[in-house]
């Protein structure tokens, strides 16, 4: 079991416009064109902040006309908020807010052998950096810059905290970076693959 931070980046390391928008990642190519469905295929519950909760229930048109479904996760699902959000009818959601710790040991119990999917933001992938929970960051880099926007990892790291583990171009728009969180600083160390 791992717990992935699986995202798209622009090339410039932004997730998002400034007013949470990812129209740029939909010009870029399609999920079945990419690792998703097989890397979703191995989640056993996700984890997300509350703006891309809440930009999920803003475009389920468009999160429909992509996934099939308006809310496209069958796995259990903890939205981190300090506000109350709606609900989704049929959706295995639960609203928490406060230390990751607690929560990730609950989505451990809920995932079974099943890796863990923290989607976004940028900030709760660095909460569960912080608190050393994090495994691995797999990123769909975009050919595309924004000059500004939601950062995809507003942390300090230094050179020896990840490894590189894969590079596979995606298309002509997109190459997928997989590294493995290093957590005692010594690369040789991690072996957790």
């Amino acid at each position: 079991m791992k717990t992935q931070y699986f995202t798209a980046t622009s090339l410039d390391g932004f997730l998002a416009t400034e007013d949470d928008s990812l129209d740029w990642l939909f010009t870029l190519g399609s999920l079945e064109e990419s690792s998703y469905p097989a890397f979703i295929a191995q989640v056993g519950a996700l984890a997300m902040g509350s703006s891309t909760y809440e930009w999920m229930l803003r475009n389920a048109d468009a999160v429909r006309a992509e996934t099939g479904s308006a809310w496209p996760y069958t796995q259990p699902a903890w939205v981190f908020s300090s506000r109350r959000l709606p609900g989704i009818d049929g959706a295995d959601i639960r609203f928490v807010q406060g230390d990751v710790r607690p929560v990730h040991a609950a989505m451990r119990l809920a995932a079974g052998t099943k890796n863990l999917w923290v989607v976004g933001g940028g900030d709760l992938a660095g909460q569960f950096y912080d608190a050393g929970l994090l495994d691995e960051l797999i990123l769909q880099v975009g050919s595309i810059t924004l000059g500004r926007g939601k950062p995809l990892f507003p942390r300090r790291l230094p050179g020896t905290a990840l490894r590189l583990l894969d590079a596979q171009p995606l298309g002509t728009g997109m190459v997928e970076l997989r590294y493995a969180v290093n957590r005692t600083g010594d690369a040789a160390d991690l072996d957790r693959e």
